[in-house]
Formats: C-alpha cells, structure tokens, sequence
C-alpha cells in the first residue's frame, strides 16, 4: 500500500457524497405497505423496541434505539452476539424487534429467528436484499438496498448503513407524528441539555420575586425612583399605587429619553414619566416564550403579574442565566 499525498481529496468527498445522496433518494421506490405495518406494529407494542444489528449495522441500530427512545417510543440496543449469551433474557414477547443487516444473513442475527419465533416476538427486518433469510422470517420488512457503496472497493459499509439509517429516521418520524409528540415531550427526554431549559422552565422559576422587585409610587420623583434602581439592579422600577395595582414602569432607556428632554429629575415624577402601556406576563409561562415577547417588542425586561397583582420582574439577563437565550 502507496501513499498519493497527490490524491484528488475532493473529488473523493464529492463523489462518495453523490452516491450517498442516490441511495437515500432510491429508498423512495422501495416502500411498501411494509413500513405502514411496521409503524403499526411498534404503536400497538406493549414492551419496548429491541434493536440489534452486528458490526457497523450494529453501530447504526444503536443510534436507531436512541433515536426512538428520545422521540416517544422505547427502545433500547442488544448486541446479537450477546442475545446469544443470556441476553435474549432482555427481549420479552411484548416487545417488538427490529433487527438489521445488509446482507440479510448474519449469523449471529438470524440464529436468534428460532428463539424469536418461539417466543411470538414481532420482528422487523432492514435488510438490502428482501430474498435474504431475515426479511422473509419479519413480519414486516423495510428495504434499504443501494446500487453500490460509496467505497470505490464496494465493500466498506457506507450507502448502505446511510440508507439504514433514514430508514431507522423514518420510523422514529413517523412514529412521532402518529402519537402526536410535542416539543415539550421532547424536552422531558432532554432535561440536561439547553433543549431542556428552554422548553421546560417556566417564568416562575427565573424571575425575582419578594423585596428584589423595584417599586415606587406615581407620585415618587425620578431622582428618588434612580436610588431604586439602582439598588436592585434590574434596570427599571415599577410603578404601583397605594392599593398595589401596577400602573406603568420606567427604564434606563426612558431615562435617557428623559435627560435628552431636559426633564429636572429632581422636580419629575413617576406619573409624568412612566410607561402606562408596559408588557406583563404570567408566572405559569415558559420562559421562552416570554424571552420571544421581549424580542419582538424590543424590551429587556417584563411585569410578571398573577390575578392583577405584581409578583415578580424578568429580565433579558435572567434568561441568560438560565441558558434560554
């Protein structure tokens, strides 16, 4: 073996791309009423989605698992060699099988058929050859074969473990779909990650509550309601009266609309110089949502508001914080 440090780089990517891209678009010709079955069998399943596959099939049914698993349906991974050695006790009859392997005759794929079938397990095949062993012991049998590999040697496993794959993408999809999966179904599979917080956290949860929140009255002048201000540090102040209903809020911004008028901050009050019209929002919103408000009306912070009454302030830096924006 020679080394071509010459070598056209390039040209290699862009054709092993090109194949890739032929063999997802031929997935198209090759559906059948297959696929609708297999979506019903794994809707209708009372255990869990068990996938297996050996070698790169194997690396591709691990990622299929997950896929379903985060997208509402449960599944989990089992190496068909290990099946073989005690970890068939994983796989119940109320589970469904989806088992891959390109040529469709794995050993250690299709000896766990016997055990399959004594146990009445349903099984789904990914296969590129539908005359193959596997397909034909399924019950339904989703076809992922491609003109050739992407390697020049057609033999590395490449447009056809991509074409496996979509297949796998296309169950999940669907499978989603069907069950009418949200977005925040999604997140409560992803809590750790920002997905997770910004589908997950609620107004409640970031914003300042109690003595944080900046309060004076439409009759405090706007030298006294800058020491407010400033010592909770949000960048505005609401304005409530006695009874504590909110009348409006001042911001940095309006202060400097203020100064650039002229106004005296000793003799101006509040009442003059606050927004009436100012942005609330409720507790029990998501956070994300209240970060898309501040957006689309250009402001850094809103009233959170429960019952008429001001129970807290949340700012663009709150969501910041938390990992929203």
């Amino acid at each position: 073996m020679s080394i071509n440090f010459d070598f056209d780089f390039l040209g290699s990517a862009h054709r092993t791309i090109r194949l890739e891209q032929e063999a997802i678009g031929g997935l198209v010709s090759h559906f059948t009423e297959d696929f609708s079955h297999a979506c019903s069998l794994i809707l209708n399943c009372k255990g869990r989605v068990v996938v297996t596959g050996m070698g790169k099939s194997g690396h591709i049914g691990n990622k299929i698992a997950a896929t379903l698993a985060s997208t509402g349906t449960p599944a989990f991974y089992v190496h068909p060699g290990e099946a073989s050695h005690g970890d068939m006790g994983m796989i119940t009859r109320d589970d469904v099988v989806i088992a891959l392997s390109n040529s469709g005759a794995t050993n250690e794929v299709t000896s766990l058929l016997p055990l399959l079938k004594r146990m009445a397990t349903p099984l789904i095949s990914i296969t590129g050859n539908p005359e193959s062993p596997l397909a034909k012991a399924a019950e339904a049998h989703l076809n992922a074969a491609v003109a050739q590999e992407a390697c020049p040697l057609d033999l590395a496993p490449t447009s056809s473990t991509t074409a496996a794959l979509v297949l796998g993408d296309a169950l999940a999809i669907a499978l989603l779909e069907a069950r009418g999966f949200t977005a925040e179904d999604f997140a409560f599979s992803h809590p750790g990650g920002s997905l997770g917080r910004r589908l997950l956290l609620k107004v409640e949860d970031i914003m300042h509550t109690g003595s944080q929140i900046p309060v004076v009255s439409e009759q405090t002048s706007l030298s006294r309601a800058l020491l407010e201000m400033t010592s909770k540090g949000l960048g505005m102040t609401t304005i409530q009266n006695a009874a504590g209903e909110l009348r409006g809020i001042f911001t940095d911004g309006d202060l400097r609309r203020a100064i650039d008028h002229g106004i005296d901050i000793h003799t101006a009050s509040m009442g003059e110089l606050m927004n009436p019209g100012c942005k609330t929002v409720d507790q029990n919103t998501l956070a994300a949502e209240a970060l898309s408000m501040m957006e689309s009306s250009k402001i850094n912070a809103l009233v959170v508001q429960e019952e008429g009454r001001t129970v807290g302030v949340v700012t663009m830096h709150d969501m910041l914080r938390a990992g929203v924006i």
